[in-house]
């Protein structure tokens, strides 16, 4: 992971967080993102500052919330090429990615923007995931890239909430395209799977020895990783 050439532009890493619902990746993003010294690029908080009646995309992005749908994919990379974009004028250096790719399309779509080094994909167990989403009964695809507010839910959590059959149907299509999302990581020899067991504690704890972190001993260190 580390660049053992010795290149002349080192770079911060720039790696990817997917995941189940319920894994917390968004958590461990963060974390991160403090530890390895680089920007923490979240997809829902980029909708999130879209989701207001000044933003040119807030019909699209609303209308795609009400309909309980994944907000397109056109929105979705413009925010984020947009986001790229505006941290290389700042001189920021690699990133933690979370919130997307979603699908093996996107994923493909992601490399044509920009070259990925690492994915790390949270995973829950079985019993785990199902108690964790059957306990929630919420389980919908516009969550995975917005986690919405309370004040939000409040107007009508109907609208965020699936139930019943259509709930275990979602459920069943996102393990699918989860399966080949890890399937095309995994022929670009870049996947690494990390368990979610036990406490957050216990998952950093493994996160760190699979990512050989360990030597790095709190978000304030001055060690930086490069790719």
């Amino acid at each position: 992971m580390a660049d053992t050439e010795g290149s002349a532009s080192e770079r911060g890493v720039q790696w990817v967080m997917i995941g189940e619902p319920g894994s917390k990746r968004h958590v461990f993003a963060e974390r991160l993102s403090k530890l390895l010294e680089v920007p923490h690029i979240s997809m829902a908080t980029l909708l999130s500052q879209e989701l207001s009646p000044r933003s040119s995309l807030y019909q699209q992005i609303a209308n795609a919330l009400d309909e309980g749908k994944l907000v397109p994919e056109e929105i979705i990379f413009r925010l984020l090429s947009k986001r790229l974009e505006e941290g290389y004028l700042r001189g920021e250096t690699g990133f933690i990615l979370n919130g997307i790719p979603r699908t093996r399309i996107q994923a493909e779509i992601l490399d044509h923007i920009v070259h990925i080094d690492l994915v790390v994909n949270f995973k829950c167990s079985e019993q785990n995931f199902e108690t964790k989403t059957l306990r929630a009964q919420a389980f919908n695809p516009s969550r995975e890239y917005l986690r919405l507010d309370s004040k939000l839910l409040r107007q009508d959590p109907s609208k965020y909430t699936y139930t019943g059959s259509s709930w275990r149907e979602n459920v069943h299509d996102h393990a699918e395209e989860c399966k080949l999302l890890e399937e095309y990581y995994r022929e670009q020899k870049k996947l690494i799977n990390i368990e979610v067991a036990g406490g957050p504690g216990e998952t950093w704890q493994g996160l760190l020895a699979a990512l050989r972190l360990q030597h790095i001993d709190a978000p304030t260190s001055s060690q930086k990783l490069t790719a």
